[in-house]
């Protein structure tokens, strides 16, 4: 895809090198960096779409990283690493990171999730909706939805949400009270075939909750139905 940059972070040259060469074949605009703290020197310069990075690289790591990067922005993060624990994953989504590929990836996976996340980024935006075409406010108790600023208030206060936890609330707030499979909610918003992705739902929820509940342990709005899914539930 033309226009589009993406910056590879790996502390292996070889790695980097056939990354980018993947990626470049493709039409995609890359750059490189070798540890964490190159990775922030060029983000803060360019304009990247996507990142794709290691997490065990020298100077500062991958997960320290991605957390900096939240901080400012809200570009796609895809973690590369052969760290593959269930949870080491966890940890890396819990963190902020979009998505998360296992060493040795596979070529073909790696430029459908590259796809996949640059798609939605580039047509919809830090925090695209298909439903955002028309400026809406959807009101839930203490939870205002206005879909024209993709901006979630809570007590009228702006919540700070990265893409896919918009996006979730989007279609959550848009169906208050309607109960959705882990598969359903994935499916809808990372547009991929559902396969063992509860533990990606789950950590997406849990972060939404610890921003938008007043005691996420005892949540109020963003709720589990046991051996269901989730729902919004509805207030006055």
């Amino acid at each position: 895809m033309d226009g589009i940059t993406i910056l590879v972070a790996d502390d292996e040259k070889e790695i980097t090198d056939a990354v980018c060469k993947l990626l470049e074949r493709e039409n995609y605009i890359t750059r490189k960096a070798y540890n964490g703290l190159e990775a922030l020197e060029i983000l803060n310069k360019e304009e990247i779409h996507l990142i794709i990075l290691d997490i065990m690289m020298p100077k500062q790591d991958g997960l320290t990283t991605t957390m900096k990067i939240r901080q400012e922005k809200n570009i796609p993060v895809i973690i590369l690493s052969a760290k593959t624990e269930k949870s080491d994953i966890i940890l890396g989504l819990d963190i902020g990171a979009d998505d998360y590929i296992a060493k040795p990836y596979s070529p073909d996976e790696l430029l459908a999730r590259v796809r996949s996340q640059t798609r939605r980024y580039m047509t919809l935006g830090d925090f695209g909706s298909s439903q955002d075409s028309v400026n809406e406010i959807i009101k839930n108790g203490r939870l205002v939805l206005n879909t024209g600023e993709k901006q979630l208030y809570a007590d009228g206060l702006s919540i700070k949400l990265t893409p896919k936890e918009y996006k979730i609330m989007d279609y959550l707030m848009h169906n208050i009270g309607r109960v959705f499979s882990a598969e359903e909610i994935y499916e809808h918003i990372w547009n991929e075939t559902a396969y063992s992705v509860e533990n990606t739902v789950m950590v997406h929820i849990r972060r939404i909750r610890e921003k938008i509940e007043i005691n996420p342990g005892e949540p109020k709005y963003l709720k589990v139905v046991w051996g269901i899914g989730y729902k919004i539930e509805k207030h006055s």
